[in-house]
């Protein structure tokens, strides 16, 4: 029996918040591991489905929204609609319930060959949109309803009961002037033909003949002609628009270099873009619904930097309009894309660098939460069973056999039917709407203070909120006061380099407390986070040149160490109960910290001792006795450690003090032991 898996709360967790999130919206999915990122993806698009499903039977009394697809009569309605009528923005038609998800995918590595890999996205949402709502409808909104000009007016929100505005021609509704065209026409007709055609002669001969004109005969060309003639033009435009349909002009502008190097391309791109959201906009209309397009951008990260930072901008120039209805999901691995990005031309600026790009284009930040031990062994034994194919995922409780293991495919005609093993989560929608409710209306604690002024970044907070209540809720975590999420999102979001260097911290300690057996150590959850960045901060502050551009992702120090110190004071206990819901902070900080850290401790292994001097961590915990023995271990004159001794030399002193002055208090005319490039000292590790 399948089991509910970890990877699909969060699935979960992200399908339920992009029901309630505004678009343009764009989600950040990062992981280091391209299947669980797959995965999550798939069962996503079933849970948003299935949510999407859920909120139309719960208003199914009071709107009644058409079918997806529309039945013989809808389709003609949809046709009278485009040519006769316009819609009227109402506060209820722009603020419909039901909602109506369309999944797009675009791997960027399938058009990682042309040198436009954004016009690519645009040309995966063009055929999207055609698979979805059919190409005869596109070119019929476009002949009929589509006005360039309207792009530069303002959308205007009406208090009207009707959704539809009849077409005018001089104060005349168009679909009753194209009725009287083709009626009266045909009327006239069948008079004539069944009477006759009568002739009217006139007196006054011409060129020596009497001649007669047909006046009847010439009113009736003419009323038969006009509608003949704009039904042959309505026939040209329509046929010109699904043969050269807008996909096929911009592959023929990528594929024709001195097209796709004008500045005007990416503008007509854009004219484009602008188009589907004008034409989505229409449909949410007539369907009753309110529809997205989530488009899920993969691969991003194996294409060269400049083609990524082009994708980027595209997704904050083509996607990010403030009508669009897109939502764009970037899968990626985040370690990857911030060193091509940090690499790519042009990258000078602070601004220009890979987190500052992602900050001001992401607004939910969601990093997959790391396996557990247990997790990894699951995944071994599931590997065990069946070599050949990748585990799908790992139950909630961690505690899988191989007949329990899910199994999933790598290959798209190899996943099962996702609705088929769909997991319902037991969570209560009401319950997490009102823990949401209340963290988001809170403020016993003042939390604004703490934000930046950036709408961008207010709205990822927000975001991650719920998404951190829904991962709480589907967990059965006894989650801490509401304020106190709050809090902890905001840490993520304001500090995410001294959070990560935090939790490093605490997991060194802890494995170090296995490896000595110190249970105590092990065990004390009553230990503060700031007390554990005190005894830290030293260690951090001496490698801040290595960490400089993780750094710069911090917020002010002085409101951090009050956010921690005075406000929030979260302990041991707190890192644990957020650890598996923490999905806003960036693995790939703790990542390079980790080994920036390992690195240095590397030192201080028993091999190393006799070859090396001593780890910087180690250097700031010595007094001055331990700097003696030290000096004694490794043979120094006894006049260099009656000096220390003397002048109460502790490690600190050694590490942080001025080179020239330690070199005139030992009477030193060269630095000894290797140096940081801070300042060369006695015993300090570089």
């Amino acid at each position: 029996m399948y089991k509910t898996t970890k990877d699909d709360i969060y699935a979960y967790a992200l399908s339920k918040t992009l029901t309630k999130v505004s678009s343009p919206a764009t989600v950040g999915l990062y992981s280091s591991c391209e299947n669980r990122i797959s995965l999550i993806l798939e069962q996503m698009s079933v849970y948003m489905k299935q949510e999407a499903s859920t909120i139309e039977q719960k208003y199914e009394g009071r709107y009644k929204p058409r079918s997806v697809t529309p039945s013989f009569c809808g389709f003609f309605a949809l046709i009278g609609r485009m040519l006769f009528y316009r819609p009227i923005w109402t506060e209820e038609n722009q603020q419909h319930h039901n909602i109506r998800f369309i999944n797009v995918h675009f791997s960027a590595w399938h058009f990682a060959g042309s040198d436009l890999l954004w016009a690519g996205l645009a040309i995966r949402l063009f055929q999207a949109m055609q698979m979805n709502f059919g190409k005869l409808q596109i070119a019929l909104y476009r002949v009929g309803q589509h006005d360039e000009e309207e792009e530069v007016n303002k959308k205007i929100v009406e208090d009207s009961p009707n959704h539809w505005r009849s077409k005018k021609v001089c104060c005349c509704p168009l679909w009753f002037l194209c009725l009287s065209i083709i009626v009266v026409p045909l009327i006239i007709l069948v008079v004539l033909l069944s009477f006759g055609l009568p002739e009217v002669e006139t007196d006054k001969p011409v060129n020596g003949t009497t001649s007669q004109v047909g006046v009847l005969d010439g009113l009736l060309i003419a009323a038969i002609g006009v509608p003949a003639a704009s039904a042959l033009r309505f026939v040209f435009l329509m046929g010109k628009n699904l043969i050269f349909n807008q996909d096929l002009n911009l592959k023929k502008g990528m594929d024709n270099d001195r097209i796709s190097s004008q500045l005007g391309f990416m503008n007509e791109v854009r004219k484009e873009m602008w188009f589907l959201s004008q034409f989505i906009q229409f449909m949410e209309v007539f369907e009753r619904r309110r529809i997205r397009v989530v488009l899920n951008i993969t691969n991003l990260d194996r294409c060269s930097p400049k083609k990524i930072v082009a994708v980027l901008d595209a997704i904050s120039i083509l996607l990010s309009d403030e009508e669009s209805p897109y939502i764009s999901i970037l899968a990626v691995n985040p370690d990857v894309l911030v060193q091509k990005v940090n690499f790519a031309d042009g990258c000078f600026s602070k601004e220009d660098r890979a987190h500052e790009m992602l900050n001001r284009i992401v607004t939910l930040a969601f990093t997959v939460p790391l396996l557990c031990d247990d997790s990894k062994r699951s995944i071994f034994d599931s590997l065990t069973c069946n070599s050949k194919k990748p585990l799908r995922t790992i139950t909630s409780d961690d505690k899988v056999s191989c007949s329990s293991v899910e199994i999933a495919f790598d290959t798209k005609e190899s996943y099962p039917l996702m609705d088929s093993t769909t997991v319902a989560l037991n969570v209560n929608e009401e319950e997490v709407e009102k823990l949401v409710r209340s963290i988001l209306t809170s403020n016993e604690r003042n939390l604004n203070k703490y934000m930046l002024e950036d709408a961008t970044s207010m709205r990822r907070v927000i975001n991650s909120i719920r998404v951190t209540v829904i991962i709480m809720k589907a967990l059965k975590k006894e989650h801490p006061q509401s304020d106190y999420i709050a809090a902890w999102v905001v840490l993520a979001n304001q500090w995410p380099c001294r959070l990560s260097w935090i939790i490093q911290c605490v997991e060194d300690a802890q494995q170090r407390a296995v490896i000595d057996r110190n249970n105590e150590a092990h065990t004390d959850d009553s230990k503060t986070l700031w007390e554990v960045f005190s005894e830290s901060r030293a260690e951090l502050y001496v490698m801040s040149a290595q960490v400089e551009d993780l750094l710069e992702q911090d917020g002010d120090p002085e409101m951090f160490e009050r956010f921690l110190k005075m406000d929030f004071q979260f302990t041991l206990k707190d890192l644990r109960t957020f650890e598996e819901t923490t999905v806003n902070l960036d693995h790939s900080m703790r990542k390079e910290l980790s080994h920036l850290r390992g690195t240095s401790r590397l030192k201080d292994s028993g091999w190393m001792r006799n070859l090396a001097p001593l780890p910087i961590t180690t250097i700031i915990n010595m007094g001055k006795e331990d700097v003696c023995k030290e000096l004694e271990r490794m043979k120094y004159p006894s006049k260099y450690i009656d000096i220390v001794r003397n002048k109460d030399l502790n490690g600190t002193a050694l590490l942080f003090g001025d080179a020239d002055d330690l070199k005139d208090i030992l009477d030193m005319t060269l630095a000894v032991g290797i140096s940081p490039p801070c300042s060369p000292s006695l015993l300090v590790y570089c």
